[in-house]
């Protein structure tokens, strides 16, 4: 067929390997979305639960030493009046040591297991 210009032109069609090629990009374009999905439901999503997890028990534990060490600053102020200063520490860093060991001891048990 002439076009305006009077060249003919060739008619456009689509051949084996164009329709191969077209297949091929299609598949290649639907595994990526497959890996892709199956990335992020199966790594990343449990991979931020675990980090939150994580981080909300570094807090908690954070939180747990604070006020740990407010308690043991006043019952040290309670104690240093009954058993001057020096039993006072000793008393509260005994109290503070045996409770260490007593939980490397429960979770050296549990980690055997």
């Amino acid at each position: 067929m002439p076009d305006e210009r009077g060249t003919t032109q060739v008619p456009q069609e689509r051949s084996v390997i164009d329709a191969a090629a077209d297949l091929l990009q299609t598949l290649v374009d639907w595994l990526r979305q497959e890996a892709e999905a199956l990335v992020r439901e199966k790594i990343a999503l449990p991979l931020q639960r675990v980090g939150l997890t994580i981080a909300s028990g570094w807090a908690a534990a954070m939180l747990l030493v604070f006020g740990l060490c407010f308690i043991a600053v006043g019952l040290l102020l309670l104690l240093a009046q009954w058993l001057t200063w020096p039993g006072a520490l000793l008393a509260i860093g005994g109290v503070l040591v045996l409770g260490s060991v007593i939980f490397t001891v429960l979770k050296m048990r549990s980690m055997q297991r």
